[in-house]
Order: C-alpha cells, then sequence, then structure tokens
C-alpha cells in the first residue's frame, strides 16, 4: 500500500508567493515535522510558495531528504482582479468546475494539475510521500477522489492541515490525520 501525506502549509503572514510564515507557523512547522517523523516518509514534493517549502524543511532536513518543488501545486488563482464576494465566486467554483473567472483557472484545471502530480508520486514507487500545498487546491485534489468533498470541506481546513491518502489500488482511502 502506498501513502500520501497531503499537507496544507502552516500560517503565513500573507498570500504572496514569498510570504514567510509567523512566528506560530515557524513553531508549526516543528510540531508538524514532529508528527509525520515516524511514518517512513521517502519522497517530499512541494508547492515553490514560500509558505510551503518552509512548512516541510524542518521534516525534510531532519530527514536528510531534499523537498523537490513543482509548479503544479502553486495555489490556484481565482480571478486576477479583487472581488468582495470572493467567497461566493469561491463557492460557485465548487459548483461550476469548469467555470473560469477573469484571469484565473477553473476548479477542473487546477485539479487536472494537482491530481498528474499524485498519479506521477504513485508511479515512482515511493511508498510514504509528502506533498504540500495550499487550501484550495488540495481540497480539489480531495473532491476528485470524493466529489463529496467542496466549499464547505475547504473552510474546514486549518494551517497547517495533514490528509493521509492511502492507495491499494486507483481509488484511496481518505484520512484527515492532522489535529489541532
Amino acid at each position: 500500500m502506498q501513502h500520501i501525506y497531503v499537507v496544507r502549509h502552516c500560517k503565513a503572514e500573507g498570500q504572496a508567493p514569498d510570504a514567510p510564515l509567523t512566528a506560530a507557523g515557524v513553531q508549526q512547522a516543528e510540531q508538524l515535522a514532529a508528527f509525520l517523523s515516524g511514518r517512513s516518509i521517502d519522497y517530499i514534493v512541494s508547492s515553490p510558495y514560500e509558505r510551503a517549502c518552509r512548512t516541510i524543511i524542518p521534516l525534510a532536513d531532519q530527514l536528510s531528504i531534499e523537498v523537490a518543488v513543482d509548479e503544479r501545486l502553486m495555489e490556484r488563482v481565482l480571478s486576477n482582479t479583487n472581488h468582495p464576494d470572493w467567497r461566493g465566486r469561491l463557492l460557485r467554483t465548487y459548483e461550476e468546475l469548469d467555470l473560469c473567472y477573469e484571469g484565473g483557472e477553473s476548479s477542473n484545471a487546477a485539479m487536472s494539475r494537482a491530481i498528474d502530480v499524485v498519479r506521477e508520486v504513485l508511479r515512482s514507487g515511493h511508498r510514504n510521500a509528502i506533498i504540500v500545498s495550499h487550501g484550495n487546491l488540495i481540497s480539489l485534489l480531495l473532491k476528485h477522489f470524493d466529489d463529496r468533498i467542496g466549499f464547505r470541506e475547504w473552510e474546514l481546513m486549518s494551517n497547517p492541515d495533514v490528509f493521509q491518502l492511502s492507495f491499494e489500488d486507483d481509488a484511496p482511502i481518505i484520512q484527515r490525520i492532522w489535529t489541532e
């Protein structure tokens, strides 16, 4: 059986690609390393965003594993303009998976790039891998395997958060394993 641990980054100082972790986020990254350290991790791949990389570096250093960076794990862009009703717009993209706002990416497009990473990890033969990304993209990745996952589940995610995907065949068993 292969396991993929899907990790949402720790608390950060903003949404920009170079936003660092907060002081609390740095402590969370250490707690996350302790939480995941006994799981025989043999591969780590992360979004290139600073907050994602910094979330997993304490564990990678502890395990002497180099973190692979993959652009496909970047946060999904909803739109290139700010809208006061962005939450309502986001909700609609869980209901209409091909809906794409100006300068943004549809749920299906974002889901597809995240699932491509999962498939590559599964084909690689790694037994216990970690994928580090962002809330919206993670919720879409999980939705691919369980259509019941949507906006509400995204809202309930924490920073950090960890989901274990256990693959025996094509469809994984999904468990939220992080407890705050």
